[in-house]
């Protein structure tokens, strides 16, 4: 848990961020409206979580799911919520999804790309091979060649 009850609050940055983007331009906020809306945002953010923790006890879980969120909202009497979440995280889902498909084919077309190598390093390595072993026909060939002639002047 925190240390202190500062710790619980959620960073200024991103509050100040929420606030800027809900309000109509050339509106301007006071420090202390800012501070109140974080304090508020705080509270809002643990209370959802408490009542969300409590779903997930009486379903004995010790991992929060959007289920126990959904229905935390629902019991705190924020009904009014509840379908925005639902799309949020429908696209959430369906995001992840999609990352996961993506990193998947990645890694297929990179062992894909590794086999065509692997197949190719053995092709040329059999290549190698093949000189070798004609080359080294070649070389008896050759060693057999000349001998084959003195033979034939010495019996001439």
């Amino acid at each position: 848990m925190a240390e202190k009850p500062e710790d619980l609050n959620l960073p200024n940055s991103v509050i100040g961020r929420i606030i800027k983007e809900a309000l109509p331009d050339g509106v301007i906020i006071s420090k202390e409206s800012r501070s109140a809306i974080s304090k508020a945002a705080s509270v809002f953010v643990l209370y959802c979580t408490s009542c969300a923790n409590n779903f997930a006890l009486q379903q004995k879980r010790k991992t929060l799911k959007d289920t126990d969120v959904i229905a935390a909202l629902e019991d705190m009497e924020f009904e009014e919520f509840v379908p925005l979440l639902k799309d949020y995280l429908e696209t959430y889902k369906t995001e992840q999804k999609n990352k996961k498909s993506a990193t998947e084919k990645r890694k297929k077309a990179k062992e894909a790309l590794e086999n065509s190598l692997d197949n190719l390093n053995e092709q040329e390595s059999e290549d190698v091979e093949m000189k070798e072993v004609d080359k080294s026909e070649d070389e008896v060939i050759d060693a057999d060649g000349p001998q084959e002639l003195d033979a034939h002047k010495t019996d001439n």
